[in-house]
């Protein structure tokens, strides 16, 4: 309850600021946001004329499968390079140069690719995540305690036995944190690709801008901020702990 009220403090503290911002450019302008507007404006998009849930549903499905496609190539390249001293050297090096480009570069190559069709949008989330899960695998798998190797190779496990009952498990907490910098690559490039693309929250919001509609642009910021923290506390935040758990890993903090 001390963590909910906190909480709950500080937002309302933020809303009173940006009220107050708002009563002093409200003299100068019309196009500022206020936060009743922007409530009205997603309550009326969500629920009214549905443009909001439209946009929400479709950008939903892209950050889903890409996501799920990242996490699939991520872990397959983070393993194959984790346990390949050429492949390493290989291609984990051209994955270390990629990682430094930011995904939403490579959407003018994608959109001739794929003929402005949407698989250009995916494409680029695809690599928005990949990478972050391809690094944390690898670094994950590199880091299994070598003890634990040498009693698995004493037991007799060899090499894909030797893979998928000890390197792997061991390196799920590294996996663990690869899907969470992957979910939010990946989110941040999908919006990144809208906002020049079709359809979603990303289009929407540029729409919303073009007809100096701010506080459809505030509303539309709202959803994509909630969607980050319902992923990171519902989701992500309830597999760590279990994670930490399972591993020994957990630390009370204040």
């Amino acid at each position: 309850m001390t963590s909910i009220l906190r909480k709950l403090v500080f937002f309302t503290g933020l809303i009173v600021i940006w009220e107050i911002i708002f009563r002093i450019y409200s003299q100068q302008t019309n196009y500022f946001p206020s936060p009743l507007g922007s409530v009205q404006q997603l309550y009326i998009g969500l629920f009214d004329t549905g443009i909001l849930a439209t946009a929400l549903t479709e950008s939903l499905q892209r950050i889903t499968v890409g996501f799920t496609l990242a996490l699939i190539i991520g872990g397959f390249l983070g393993v194959l390079i984790g346990v390949s001293k050429l492949a390493d050297e290989t291609i984990g090096s051209l994955v270390i140069a990629l990682q430094s480009v930011p995904s939403i570069v490579w959407l003018p190559i994608a959109l001739v690719l794929f003929q402005g069709g949407p698989g250009a949008i995916y494409f680029v989330v695809i690599l928005g995540g990949t990478w972050a899960m391809t690094l944390n695998i690898r670094m994950g798998i590199k880091n299994v305690q070598p003890i634990l190797i040498r009693a698995a190779k004493t037991m007799g496990y060899k090499n894909t036995e030797l893979i998928w009952k000890v390197m792997l498990p061991a390196s799920i907490p590294s996996a663990l944190t690869g899907a969470r910098l992957a979910w939010a690559f990946g989110w941040r490039a999908l919006m990144a690709a809208e906002l020049i693309g079709r359809g979603g929250l990303g289009r929407t919001l540029m729409d919303a801008r073009d007809f100096f509609n701010m506080d459809l642009v505030v509303a539309i910021m709202i959803i994509i901020s909630c969607i980050g923290l319902i992923v990171e506390y519902f989701i992500f935040g309830k597999i760590e702990k279990k994670v930490l758990s399972r591993w020994g890993l957990n630390n009370s903090t204040t």
